[in-house]
């Protein structure tokens, strides 16, 4: 019977029980900063609302804030205004769709590479500039009855 087997099928058990342990370690740790996060979100919400208060309260500010709102209604009617003229609105309609345009480019892109890197096995890709690009994906966790209507 050969015995160069055995370490072969016990390193595989141990790898198997580290992987479980190591997912576990790591689903811990995410549980842990989620609980963080939410704790850092309370403090956020608490000192910005003293903060918000102690604006408020002091009367220069609350003075500024007022001009500064009257400013901007000012500045958002003359916006309008100059909107109206035919030369700015078709420009104001091109950026807008330029801007449509980059959004749908951009989700496209993305699920080209993550099939790219999918069917390849490469995270790397030259641009056309030449110059070499990874690509990266940003996780996120979202609650499940907001992502599928449920």
């Amino acid at each position: 019977m050969d015995n160069s087997d055995e370490p072969e099928v016990a390193t595989q058990l141990n790898t198997g029980t580290n992987d479980a342990a190591i997912v576990m370690n790591m689903e811990s740790m995410i549980k842990s900063l989620l609980a963080s996060q939410v704790k850092l979100k309370e403090a956020i919400e608490k000192n910005q609302g003293l903060l918000d208060d102690i604006l408020e309260n002091d009367s220069t500010y609350k003075e500024h804030s007022e001009a500064a709102k009257a400013a901007a209604k000012v500045k958002a009617a003359t916006k309008q205004q100059i909107l109206k003229q035919p030369q700015a609105a078709d420009l104001a309609d091109k950026v807008k769709t330029f801007r449509s345009e980059l959004k749908e480019n951009k989700a496209s892109l993305s699920d080209y590479l993550r099939e790219f890197q999918r069917m390849s096995g490469i995270s790397e890709i030259e641009g056309p500039d030449g110059e070499i690009q990874e690509i990266v994906y940003t996780a996120k966790l979202m609650k499940k009855s907001s992502r599928f209507g449920e």
